[in-house]
């Protein structure tokens, strides 16, 4: 049967577990588990789409729009995934692109002055207070882009030295669609563009809302191996 987490997995921050609706999410897994058994979707689990598949986002307003990360895991049906758009012309992606391709600074990206704006109106987009925070942001980016091209893959969550969340949460969120189409919606942009850029043979993703006929036509099952676990 597949593996229920149980809530004394060790978040450090109380007030994080309530945001990220820890208690909801173990609920929503164990009735995931007893409706599909050891091929259950999980809340927060890792998926691996390639980049290359990964094409296209949700569209239209839905509860998964609206929720994002807090549907993590929810097995939805109906027409939800059914509007959607081609990435082409996202704004976080294609000011990586003019990053990390085409050699510009960050300053000059539409995606740097529209937070840049938001800093100077008073807001704190993405916990940066300031001009500095910005760039030192940007600058972690470069980073882990330079990492993630030597490597040839992005470093799961669990890898990383200071996570301390549960499963993959904070990756780049993906949802299923009845067709076994990985949408994009929500966090994870900045990971989701680095792994577009190089074209990974895999994103380790956080699954969103998944629709039950992705289930039962076995695409979970596929998208949930990675192809570097030995």
């Amino acid at each position: 049967m597949a593996h229920i987490e149980k809530l004394s997995h060790p978040y450090l921050d109380l007030k994080r577990a309530i945001e990220a609706q820890v208690i909801r999410k173990v609920a929503r897994d164990k009735w995931n588990v007893f409706r599909f058994g050891e091929d259950a979707p999980l809340s927060d689990m890792a998926i691996f789409p390639a980049a290359s598949e990964v094409t296209q986002s949700l569209a239209g307003k839905s509860i998964v729009t609206r929720r994002r990360r807090q549907i993590s895991g929810k097995v939805l049906g109906g027409s939800w995934d059914k509007e959607r758009r081609d990435l082409v012309g996202n704004t976080k992606l294609e000011s990586c692109r003019m990053r990390w391709v085409d050699g510009a600074d960050w300053e000059e990206t539409p995606q740097f002055q529209s937070m840049a704006r938001k800093i100077a109106e008073g807001e704190q987009p993405d916990d940066c207070r300031s001009l500095a925070d910005l760039r030192s942001r940007y600058a972690r980016l470069d980073i882990i882009f330079a990492e993630a091209r030597h490597r040839g893959r992005l470093l799961r969550m669990s890898e990383l030295p200071d996570y301390r969340y549960r499963r993959e949460h904070g990756a780049t969120l993906i949802h299923v669609g009845h067709d076994g189409a990985c949408l994009r919606h929500g966090g994870g942009a900045h990971r989701f563009a680095i792994a577009k850029i190089l074209d990974l043979p895999e994103i380790p993703a956080q699954l969103g809302a998944i629709h039950p006929q992705a289930i039962r036509d076995g695409h979970l099952a596929r998208l949930r191996v990675s192809r570097f676990d030995s």
